[in-house]
C-alpha cells in the first residue's frame, strides 16, 4: 500500500511539474491598471519575439508606472507608454527591430509599438486599435507597424478611454485627452 501511495505521488508531482512546464511556454499575459480601469491583454510571443520581450523588460523595470495615454484619437487608437503626467518623455531603452511582417493585424484590439517615420524606430510607447486599421498594415505602400498583442478583458475600459474629452495639452495636440489616464502600473499575470 505504501509503495502504491508512493507511486501515486511521484505522478501527481511529474505532472505538476510538466503542466507547469506547459504553462511556462504559452503566451504571456499582461494587466495594464489604469485609473479607468483593468485591461488585460495577451501577447504573441511567438509572432513578435523581438517586441514582447522588448515590452517586458519595460514592464518588469516598471517603466510604465505613472505614464500617461497621452493620444486618444476615437475611432482610430490610444497611444501611451513614453510620458509622465507632467508631459516629460521617459528615457527609454534603444529602438527595436519593427516586426510587422509577422502577419499580425492592426485589428480591433490588438497592441501594437508607435513609432517614428523611421522602420526601426520603436521604444516604449504602444497604442491599442480602436477599429480594423489596414493602413496600419505591412504593405507595399508603408512597412507597417507590429501587432504584439491582443486585448483579453476590458475592451469597455479601452472605449472609455478612447471617450474621454481631447484637446491641446502641454506640447500635444488637439488629440491628448484633457483630462490624465493614467497607467498605475503594468503586471504579469
Amino acid at each position: 500500500m505504501k509503495k502504491f501511495l508512493w507511486i501515486v505521488l511521484m505522478l501527481s508531482l511529474c505532472a505538476g511539474s510538466a503542466l507547469a512546464q506547459d504553462a511556462g511556454k504559452g503566451d504571456p499575459t499582461v494587466v495594464i491598471k489604469t485609473n479607468k480601469g483593468e485591461i488585460e491583454a495577451v501577447l504573441f510571443k511567438d509572432k513578435a519575439p523581438v517586441t514582447v520581450d522588448n515590452f517586458l523588460k519595460y514592464v518588469d523595470a516598471g517603466f510604465y508606472s505613472g505614464t500617461i495615454f497621452h493620444r486618444v484619437i476615437h475611432g482610430f487608437m490610444i497611444q501611451g507608454g513614453g510620458f509622465d503626467r507632467y508631459f516629460n518623455q521617459k528615457p527609454t531603452r534603444p529602438p527595436i527591430k519593427n516586426e510587422a511582417t509577422n502577419g499580425m493585424k492592426n485589428e480591433r484590439g490588438t497592441l501594437a509599438m508607435a513609432r517614428t517615420s523611421v522602420v526601426d524606430s520603436a521604444t516604449s510607447q504602444f497604442f491599442i486599435n480602436l477599429d480594423d486599421n489596414n493602413d496600419l498594415n505591412h504593405s507595399a505602400r508603408d512597412y507597417g507597424y507590429a501587432v504584439f498583442g491582443k486585448v483579453t478583458k476590458g475592451m469597455d475600459v479601452v472605449d472609455a478611454i478612447a471617450s474621454v474629452q481631447t484637446g491641446r495639452q502641454g506640447p500635444f495636440s488637439s488629440d491628448c485627452p484633457l483630462k490624465a489616464v493614467i497607467v498605475e502600473s503594468i503586471r504579469v499575470k
